[in-house]
């Protein structure tokens, strides 16, 4: 669902016969799924795995949900028993019995996953750190459960082959899987889509995007914790958890400028990048910038850049030059759309794709029709990827040298007691990606 933009009255004939086809294909998957939860006064059951600012925040946009469908959170999963306990109270505290969660449905630990699978929810939330993200949608899709996952899939190429052979099974099985993107789902995003696709800018000639911002928390080490314990809370400096933050974030950026191509991905990356702010011990191992150099099939060009320094000029935005006239479009503002000989046309943001991205999902169980948003979001996903071994390595990394990468960055183990790459020196610092010296796969 939503791989194409809703385009009423002004679709061409091409997007038309792609529709088209689409639907076909979305009837014959329909005869396999589930009648179960199709009517929408059913209740529906959730659970939730990783239960930080985003997980959370995800479970409420399910209970707060515009389309009438009731939904009961019955479980919760997160590393660490704190972090839990404070959303649960957050969720409890809003939605008072519709979070019935006792203690025997808490789950902690790495592990504690596997039994949050056991439970009989309809749908489980994995919102745990991406590094989780490949071994978690594999649990989920086994349990026969429905899916809605966070941004990004993976991490590294082994985890997006894993994702893609997945999502394979959950299509088999009839299953529903969305997925994080909601710039997928904003109003301004899809209108803007919608011309482009229409030709109104003519040929797209470059493409910019950028994530830049003062960057998020730190968590520094506490006494007593092991390697895995520290590493797996401050997950977001570590590129086993993280992605980087070219691959955490920026991937929204990505996504988008693959969906204004026809939701291509790029054909090579070649870039730069390096840590200039954020160099002590907290910080782990990722870069502070990143700029990267997409080449796309037919030639053209998409300028990257994401950035986590204070002080500095911040932009959350994804443009399109065409050979008529171009877009812009804020990410949490407005868009506009110039062509030459007229008027600029704009969009007001509307309301929160957060929000947006669930009814969209939950209309989908109303409706008994089939839902998934992995076949195109794990394109930008690797877009991210590709990029990040671009700037990693100072080299120009081809698509398909990425994608099948056997440089698989998951631990040995997935214990407190395992140990993770990299460790930190003796003096608490932890070695960084060196271009030129890096290899990129």
């Amino acid at each position: 669902m939503n791989e194409f933009p809703t385009l009423g009255k002004h679709d061409t004939r091409r997007n038309f016969l792609k529709k088209g086809s689409l639907a076909t294909g979305l009837v014959l998957l329909s005869q396999h799924i589930p009648a179960v939860h199709a009517a929408g006064s059913d209740v529906i059951k959730i659970a939730l795995s990783g239960c930080g600012g985003r997980g959370t925040g995800a479970a409420a946009d399910a209970m707060s949900n515009k389309v009438g469908v009731q939904v009961r959170l019955i479980a919760l999963h997160d590393a660490f028993p704190e972090r839990l306990e404070a959303s649960y109270q957050a969720l409890k505290g809003r939605f008072g019995d519709r979070v019935d969660v006792p203690p025997e449905r808490r789950f902690t630990d790495l592990d504690g996953y596997q039994k949050l699978m056991e439970t009989d929810a309809d749908i489980v939330l994995l919102c745990s750190p991406p590094g989780f993200r490949p071994m978690h949608y594999e649990a989920a899709v086994k349990a026969g459960k429905h899916v809605f996952m966070e941004k990004p899939l993976a991490v590294d190429a082994p985890g997006v082959r894993r994702i893609i052979a997945t999502n394979e099974e959950a299509k088999k099985k009839g299953l529903r899987v969305a997925v994080g993107h909601h710039l997928r789902h904003e109003i301004k995003h899809k209108e803007m889509i919608r011309r482009i696709w229409d030709g109104e800018i003519g040929r797209i000639k470059y493409m910019r995007a950028y994530f830049n911002s003062s960057g998020v928390w730190v968590r520094p080490r506490k006494p007593g914790q092991t390697e895995m314990q520290y590493q797996v809370n401050n997950w977001y400096y570590f590129t086993w958890l993280s992605g980087d933050h070219i691959v955490e974030q920026h991937v929204h950026d990505l996504d988008v400028l693959n969906w204004m191509m026809g939701n291509k991905h790029p054909v090579s990356a070649q870039g730069m990048g390096g840590r200039q702010f954020r160099i002590g011990k907290d910080y782990g191992e990722i870069y502070d910038h990143h700029a990267v150099e997409f080449t796309y099939e037919d030639g053209t060009r998409a300028y990257s850049y994401c950035r986590h320094i204070p002080g500095c000029w911040d932009s959350f935005s994804e443009h399109a030059h065409g050979t008529k006239g171009y877009v812009s479009i804020e990410g949490h503002g407005h868009a506009i759309i110039h062509v030459e000989g007229k008027e600029p046309v704009r969009v007001e943001r509307g309301p929160d794709g957060h929000q947006l991205e669930w009814d969209d999902f939950l209309a989908a169980f109303q409706a008994g029709q089939p839902y998934n948003e992995v076949d195109h979001t794990v394109l930008g996903t690797m877009t991210a990827i590709l990029g990040r071994m671009a700037t990693y390595s100072g080299q120009i990394v081809t698509w398909d040298e990425a994608i099948n990468s056997k440089v698989d960055l998951s631990p040995s183990g997935y214990t407190w007691d395992s140990v993770p790459q990299p460790k930190p020196g003796p003096d608490g610092i932890y070695p960084c990606a060196m271009p030129g010296q890096t290899k990129a796969f």
